[in-house]
């Protein structure tokens, strides 16, 4: 319980500074390895990443506990602090937030998303709602004796929100900061890829904002100068592993040869990172 109260600490403190906090998202023990390799301070997990090579769409159609058994197993693959992309809790009710967050804790990890957009219903949490989720979160950490670090996600830029364009900005305004009176430690806002809204949202939310990186996102350096504090790139690394898994199968059906494959890391190499002779 110790080295999870040190490595709770170690995350919180990465996200103020002096540098932006670069969080790459692992999907199993390998990607976990290379990416701590690569040495990144900390890392994330992808839900999407873990559903889709559990062979499950994502939405929370993983269940629970198969998403938890991989958390564990990224958090065991590594030295560094982990934090799990565990959706929006696994059911709507506060306690289900709340017993997720156990799970993650004793999972190994010591941090951990939480969506204010619920699949079942297709919409949003309300507010008022979101925000009873996340003070259950937090009195969980609590009682569990973990500082847990909390990354409130707010959803207000998804296509699914159906907000109007102009309301997006300051819902994830009053949304964010609201999430931070309730206890969380940073405020995820993905889709947002213009440099005005980036500095607008990292001026007006008065904690750590998380932005996606990806194709089409200002670079790190820029994302920094904008004044955001956590990046991370979700399941992108994991689909462009598969992009390449695709090729590959390509050029074996069609042309029978073996090109893409010179593109992976070496069988000695993967040895040495796993410990293997």
């Amino acid at each position: 319980m110790t080295d999870l109260r040190s490595k709770a600490d170690l995350l919180r403190a990465l996200h103020r500074g002096p540098r932006i906090l670069v969080l790459p998202n692992a999907w199993d023990a390998a990607s976990a390895r290379l990416f701590a390799a690569a040495g990144f301070p900390a890392l994330a997990t992808t839900s999407a990443g873990v559903a889709f090579s559990e062979g499950y769409a994502d939405g929370e159609r993983i269940p629970r506990e198969k998403m938890l058994a991989r958390v564990a197993t990224v958090a065991a693959a590594v030295s560094v602090p982990v934090t799990a992309d565990v959706e929006a809790g696994y059911g709507d009710a506060p306690e289900a937030a709340g017993e997720t967050a156990r799970g993650v804790l004793a999972a190994g990890a010591v941090g951990m998303n939480l969506e204010d957009w619920s699949e079942r219903s297709g919409r949003l949490f309300d507010l008022a709602a979101q925000v009873e989720r996340i003070r259950t979160v937090r009195a969980a950490a609590g009682a569990a004796g973990v500082p847990l670090v909390l990354n409130a996600r707010t959803d207000s830029f998804s296509a699914g929100a159906a907000l109007p364009p102009e309301r997006r900005l300051a819902e994830a305004v009053q949304r964010g900061n609201a999430y931070r009176d309730a206890g969380a430690d940073s405020v995820f806002v993905p889709f947002v890829s213009d440099a005005p809204t980036i500095e607008r949202l990292a001026r007006e939310i008065h904690a750590p904002l998380n932005i996606l990186g990806g194709p089409g996102a200002p670079p790190v350096k820029e994302l920094e100068r904008l004044g955001v504090r956590r990046v991370t790139i979700g399941s992108a690394a994991m689909r462009a592993t598969l992009g390449l898994v695709r090729r590959i199968a390509g050029e074996l059906s069609t042309e029978g040869t073996f090109t893409a494959l010179a593109d992976g890391i070496p069988f000695a190499e993967m040895q040495k990172i796993f410990g293997g002779d």
